[in-house]
């Protein structure tokens, strides 16, 4: 029986498991069952993710991540800042590092937070054709559009940050019925690859309150590309300005729209313990 050496780390209780996929013990093993397996809450170690750490031709490393369900993920802003946490500790970064994702080649630098040290990544630009999204139904941009909710019809406003985002806009988030209302907007046939669900309160132009049902993991503490698409979608709808604080279950991420066209998020991460996991 070989082990796999792990960390485990959470970014505003978004929690991974994090390891180095080039260890030896991984050679052979499925990945995706592994991730459902090593994510497991009472049979695991549990977590919202696996992220992997492996070697990339076009940036200083690449960070693979595969959801508790077992599904690969594009991109997660929490997992990218827990990402560099993992080699901050280890010594394989310094203040700047860049990240191979299947959304592309993105930039994290060391930032203080709250007097602690956190990141700030640059999550690139928006998507928001609905194409690119993708969701379908829909041409151009999706701002402000009905979706048939079985009957219930939801004023929706669509974006991409690498992954898909359906954000909806709330009186209040605490009276929203996430369980029920987010896997079937995650699974509507609207959206070919599934989507990640936020329901966004307005409190100021530069304050959010923000609950999210997450694809395939369901209902976390915190969503980093969640929080970048909402203040999108928030400056899309004219509900907010460009830089704002966006209040999560987990705790608080400054978000950033910049002139630049990218958007920018700041926020904490958190090794929590080491461990051994055998591999079956």
């Amino acid at each position: 029986m070989s082990n796999l050496d792990f960390v485990k780390a959470q970014g505003l209780g978004n929690d991974f498991v994090i390891a180095d996929g080039t260890q030896e013990s991984l050679r052979g093993v499925d990945l995706f069952d592994l991730a459902k397996r090593v994510c497991d809450r009472n049979f695991g170690i549990g977590g919202d993710g696996l992220i992997l750490v492996l070697p990339s031709n076009v940036a200083d490393c690449r960070m693979q991540i595969i959801n508790s369900d077992g599904s690969e993920a594009e991109m997660c802003g929490n997992g990218i800042r827990c990402f560099a946490r993992y080699l901050l500790e280890r010594g394989r970064m310094c203040d700047t590092v860049t990240v191979e994702t299947l959304a592309g080649i993105k930039t994290v630098t060391v930032a203080k937070t709250g007097g602690r040290t956190g990141f700030t990544v640059n999550m690139g630009a928006p998507r928001l054709n609905a194409e690119e999204i993708p969701v379908q139904g829909y041409d151009g941009q999706v701002i402000s559009q009905p979706l048939d909710v079985d009957g219930e019809i939801l004023n929706i406003t669509c974006v991409s940050m690498g992954n898909p985002h359906c954000i909806t806009f709330v009186d209040s988030v605490k009276d929203v019925p996430l369980s029920t209302l987010g896997p079937k907007i995650e699974t509507h046939k609207a959206f070919p690859k599934k989507t990640n669900v936020e329901f966004i309160e307005v409190l100021g132009e530069d304050e959010i309150n923000f609950r999210v049902w997450e694809r395939g993991a369901g209902p976390t503490l915190a969503c980093g590309t969640g929080a970048c698409a909402s203040v999108v979608a928030g400056v899309l709808n004219k509900k907010i300005k460009n830089a704002a604080t966006v209040h999560l279950p987990g705790g608080d991420l400054f978000i950033e729209w910049r002139k630049d066209g990218n958007v920018y998020m700041t926020g904490p991460a958190e090794e929590v313990f080491t461990g051994t996991y055998k591999l079956q």
